[in-house]
């Protein structure tokens, strides 16, 4: 008697492994926060002696570290007891506190506060309303309350600058900053985009501009970089004051971050700011216009209904919209780093 052969499945892989994903993200996020990768720096460790530099219990030592080597974020040579781990060169470069391109400032940011509001996303998805520290009815600014404390400043300016510092070298290098003299990045933050474009552009003079609890950490920044003498840093809320003039005006993870009526009008005061010929520059996580291929932009949206209810992420094809209403009539794309994009208006 023969057996007739089952029906072929789907693979199930995709969905187990989506479905876990949180723990390897929590591994991730928890080797930043104890500063796994800052104590390797440059040095290989047994497990043992990186545990108790940690202070952690022996218990997890083995399965936490070899996790992050399962998913390529520490090399090991041996096997056992007698291993060493080490860095890669990826995590060497970007989770090294000592590092000058430590990106860890985002992922700590990641950790202690977003981590635990995404898991409301089902009541945000029903609500419509922000599941941050606004929640339960309480009227919450959150950049007012980020820039009130001092050492929240701090940890948010460096998630900023460790998240766009890539973006800010690449379109140093590759926009045509010739026929321009001047530029002001809104929403400045610490000044890294203005601090790189200056570097790579030596004719340029560059403004960063931003509330004034940022002004003297963006000084500071702009000083250490010995830079002083073409790049200032400005202090106005770009909600209320007219924006500095300048021949390019950039935002740089600043549209995402509101509704669609501040959106246009931050996109009109950018035009009112700019002479004829001059240029807007936006750089967002851009999702394709079908929205059908840029994960990272997508969830990044879904990430702005959690923290600020009715703001969003957004297509290349909405913001060439939204610039033609303002008046700009030319347009370009510019693929920056990792799932981040530029889109120039030209007015």
């Amino acid at each position: 008697m023969s057996t007739l052969p089952g029906p072929t499945l789907p693979d199930p892989t995709p969905i187990m492994n989506m479905a876990f994903g949180f723990f390897g993200s929590k591994v991730l996020l928890t080797a930043v926060e104890l500063g796994v990768f800052t104590a390797l720096g440059q040095r290989r460790l047994g497990g043992a002696e990186l545990g108790r530099e940690l202070g952690l219990h022996p218990r997890g030592i083995a399965d936490f570290l070899d996790a992050l080597l399962a998913m390529k974020f520490l090399a090991r040579d041996g096997d056992g007891p007698d291993a060493v781990y080490y860095n890669t060169p990826a995590t060497a470069c970007y989770l090294d506190r000592n590092s000058p391109r430590y990106l860890g400032g985002t992922l700590e940011m990641l950790n202690a506060r977003l981590f635990k509001f995404w898991h409301d996303l089902p009541e945000a998805l029903r609500t419509g309303q922000p599941q941050n520290e606004a929640k339960g009815g309480a009227t919450v600014d959150i950049f007012a309350a980020v820039y009130a404390e001092p050492e929240r400043v701090e940890q948010f300016l460096a998630a900023m600058a460790g998240a766009s510092r890539g973006n800010f070298e690449v379109l140093a290098e590759r926009f045509d900053f010739s026929p321009y003299r001047t530029l002001c990045d809104v929403g400045g933050a610490s000044g890294v985009l203005s601090i790189e474009v200056a570097r790579k552009h030596r004719h340029l003079r560059c403004t960063s501009f931003d509330l004034a609890p940022v002004e003297p950490i963006a000084r500071a920044r702009i000083a250490d970089a010995q830079l002083g003498d073409r790049v200032a840093a400005s202090s106005g809320s770009f909600l209320v004051d007219p924006l500095p003039a300048a021949d390019v005006i950039t935002m740089s993870m600043i549209l995402h971050d509101w509704n669609l009526e501040t959106k246009q009008m931050l996109i009109r005061n950018a035009y009112a700011a700019l002479p004829e010929g001059g240029a807007f520059i936006a750089i967002d996580a851009i999702i394709d216009d079908a929205r059908r291929e840029h994960t990272f932009g997508l969830l990044m949206s879904l990430n702005m209904l959690i923290e600020n209810g009715d703001a969003f992420d957004y297509t290349g094809a909405e913001l060439r919209r939204w610039c033609s209403e303002a008046g700009f009539r030319r347009f370009e794309m510019l693929p920056l780093a990792g799932p981040f994009s530029a889109v120039i208006a030209y007015k």
